[in-house]
């Protein structure tokens, strides 16, 4: 008999149970055992990270054959550091360090940490269904049909688990590629093409791979934050809601990255000032809110973790936090009392605030880089760049309000949506304004208590026979003399 064991708020129960237990609003419904489904996002990130770093590779030569040391030096340092933060993130999930597993740590070593793992996912999974599984997990989720929230019961094998984990660590992979080597990776050859005046087709490789890593970083960000958010339910993306995320996601970065690229070219030395202020206002913005609720460092991050190894740790989270807000919303907000670092609910506050605040910085930039703009710029016309850059940005504004409108997989959860806030909002205008023109119109009788003076009516009119007609009268009348 297969061992089972129900994980339920941290409960374990052994043996064989036939479970029909009662949920909130329904049956729990055991699902059988199901077909494992194939690492499409393990193999889709490895090739990004291989194909950014080769062609990184392979401009840094060209940048050395034509002594642009400032080019080369920069390019090699972004295409470094995002891989070395990529190979202890995957030996800290996996925890090799305290196993005999000597060639995949030289891999490591020699940054194809990705490729080991993501073939040891493909083994895993063609591997599956030829043994039966010794180890069963039933873990349970809420399915959200229709209006009903249904509570299953989902059979969970060793094989899903480890391609699980793999899954796990491959979207962490993803966002730290993505933020910390892809954004500032294309910014760099961004400005390396205006500045040089001429486009070469490796370069332009390169910012075209980082365009499609920051996106689907992003893309991920959305997706974890959904599934940290709604951890009892299973949640399940739609295509549409995939294909919104990604206009969102892509029409933001690169409205971003050119903004802060134009600005660069115009008031070079601000952009570092500018830069730096993001990246330490979202550094230290956790931390502040972590001291002035005066809460205690979450326990449980690693459990072999001193004190200075979990603020580390809680450093280097706040630090690609911070990162990802340069660039784009990154979706959750953190608490660094949580054990998960993440808060769990959705902050429409923090939505509004950020995108409010980004887009009057785009807006900002974009016009200092209009009035102090160089010589190169003449032959382009410069107030339709202005003009495009805020529309792109407002269009991506749009297609966030209708993914969360729409798209969201747990939009029923929602207790205001955006239809909410929008028509509040606008009560509010409407209600304002009716306000303020009460208060500068003059009293009117229209608006004013009014009290009439009329003459008093006579006596017979009170009589209720006046009220009827003569002849009505006159029939009544015979009626109850005759009686």
């Amino acid at each position: 008999m297969c061992e089972v064991a129900i994980e339920d708020q941290g409960c374990e129960i052994t043996d064989m149970e036939q479970c029909s237990t009662l949920g909130e609003r329904g049956v729990m419904v055991v699902t059988p055992h199901r077909r494992v489904d194939p690492p499409l996002s393990v193999v889709w990130t490895t090739l990004l990270y291989c194909a950014e770093f080769v062609t990184a590779g392979v401009l840094c030569s060209m940048y050395h054959k034509s002594e642009d040391v400032i080019w080369m030096s920069l390019t090699i340092i972004f295409m470094l550091l995002p891989a070395v933060l990529i190979q202890l993130t995957l030996t800290f999930i996996h925890r090799d360090l305290g196993q005999d597993r000597s060639l995949v740590l030289f891999l490591h070593l020699l940054q194809l940490g990705p490729v080991i793992r993501c073939f040891e996912a493909l083994v895993v999974y063609f591997k599956a269904g030829k043994k039966e599984e010794p180890y069963v997990t039933i873990t349970r989720k809420i399915t959200l049909e229709g209006s009903l929230e249904v509570p299953k019961e989902l059979e969970i094998g060793q094989t899903e688990r480890m391609l699980a984990t793999h899954r796990n660590a491959f979207k962490r992979m993803a966002i730290i590629q993505a933020f910390l080597g892809s954004t500032p990776q294309l910014t760099l050859q961004l400005y390396a093409t205006i500045q040089e005046k001429y486009i070469l087709s490796t370069r332009l490789a390169l910012m075209i791979i980082t365009l499609i890593s920051i996106t689907y970083g992003a893309l991920v960000c959305s997706v974890l934050a959904i599934q940290v958010i709604y951890d009892n339910y299973k949640v399940q993306l739609r295509p549409g809601a995939y294909l919104c995320m990604v206009v969102w996601r892509a029409l933001e970065i690169t409205t971003r990255v050119t903004t802060l690229v134009l600005f660069s070219t115009a008031l070079t030395h601000w952009v570092i000032l500018v830069g730096m202020a993001n990246l330490l206002f979202f550094f230290f913005l956790p931390w502040v809110e972590f001291w002035a609720r005066k809460g205690t460092l979450a326990e449980g991050v690693e459990k072999n973790f001193s004190k200075l190894g979990t603020t580390v740790v809680l450093c280097m989270f706040t630090l690609l936090y911070a990162c990802i807000n340069v660039f784009c919303w990154s979706a959750v907000k953190p608490d660094l009392t949580h054990q998960e670092l993440i808060e769990r609910k959705q902050s429409w506050s923090s939505l509004v605030m950020y995108y409010s605040g980004r887009f009057v910085e785009n807006f900002v930039l974009i016009t200092l880089w209009y009035y102090f703009k160089s010589d190169f710029y003449e032959y382009v016309c410069a107030p339709l760049v202005v003009v495009q850059l805020l529309i792109c940005y407002s269009l991506a504004v749009l297609f966030m309000l209708l993914f969360y409108q729409f798209c969201h997989p747990c939009r029923r959860l929602f207790k205001y949506n955006v239809h909410d806030c929008l028509r509040c909002v606008c009560c509010h205008r409407a209600g304002r304004r009716a306000r303020s023109r009460r208060g500068n119109m003059p009293p009117s009788y229209s608006t004013a208590a009014t009290m009439l003076l009329v003459p008093e009516e006579p006596l017979v009119l009170l009589d209720p026979h006046n009220s009827l007609p003569p002849d009505v009268a006159r029939q009544l009348g015979a009626q109850e003399s005759s009686a």
